[in-house]
């Protein structure tokens, strides 16, 4: 199956790259280049760690507003990068809530939380709950849960369906990490974009609203959600043309992605039907 719009990373100035198209129903409306290929993800581990976070809640192992993190921070905190944690370092650069403060560290502090609320390794736990039944074979979220994930773009087009059309978690709950923003009006830093008012964010998704520049199209709906990662990665979510996209390469996330990123996502959305 293709798309033409996918051929387009062959231009990409990347060793390895490979892309895939899938609709809410799991049907895959293209593939291009290696879809085995097993690419380190960088912060694309995000999404699929917090999905292991919510099934999590769902099954009654944490709460979303319970207290995690630093002082006064919940899950839902970390989740959304608001704990006032810093990026890379386990220090408390503001009060919870107050600033999206972009964060690995609190991605990590989650992972820890969930492992002791589960008495269980969180990258095992994420495999169990999500990896496992979704059939995602060539991936695992072994090391921190912020950007330490290995993975495929077969495998994540299995995992963009599921976030389309939900069977591990309750659509509502789904719906409250991808579509619905975590305390409004929140600015912040989005890492290689700068400064954004406000810096939208679902839990453990980041949801595209108004932000420019941006990492996804000019055609992009304001509630496309996804994420993508400094290892040259990303997976959006469009709900508004009723498909996702997956593409991962192995050069680190730079220029030639600001130029190469949007451009393909356009011809992406305007080939796909919705």
């Amino acid at each position: 199956m293709s798309l033409n719009s996918l051929a387009s990373i062959e231009n990409w100035p990347v060793p390895t790259a490979a892309a895939g198209v899938v609709r809410a129903d799991g049907t895959v409306l293209g593939t291009h280049g290696p879809v085995g290929h097993r690419f380190p993800l960088a912060s694309v581990t995000k999404p699929l760690a917090a999905y292991a976070v919510l099934v999590a809640y769902e099954e009654g192992a944490v709460e979303l507003d319970e207290p995690a993190g630093p002082q006064g921070a919940t899950v839902r905190h970390l989740l959304a990068h608001t704990s006032g944690l810093a990026f890379d370092e386990h220090r408390v650069t503001a009060p919870p809530g107050e600033r999206r403060l972009y964060s690995n560290a609190g991605f990590e502090v989650l992972g820890d939380h969930v492992a002791k609320a589960t008495q269980m390794p969180f990258a095992e736990y994420a495999r169990q709950a999500v990896l496992e039944p979704l059939g995602m074979t060539s991936t695992s979220l072994a090391g921190s849960p912020a950007k330490d994930g290995v993975s495929s773009v077969s495998d994540l087009l299995r995992f963009a369906a599921e976030v389309q059309a939900p069977r591990l978690l309750d659509p509502r709950t789904v719906a409250e990490a991808t579509l619905t923003v975590q305390y409004p009006g929140t600015k912040g830093v989005l890492p290689g974009y700068g400064h954004q008012n406000p810096n939208d964010w679902g839990l453990g998704f980041e949801i595209r609203d108004s932000k420019s520049p941006h990492w996804t199209g000019a055609s992009s709906s304001p509630r496309t959600f996804g994420h993508f990662g400094q290892a040259g990665t990303f997976l959006w979510v469009d709900p508004d043309a009723g498909v996702a996209c997956v593409a991962l390469a192995d050069r680190a996330f730079g220029p030639w992605a600001i130029e190469a990123w949007p451009a393909f996502t356009d011809a992406v959305l305007t080939e796909s039907p919705g």
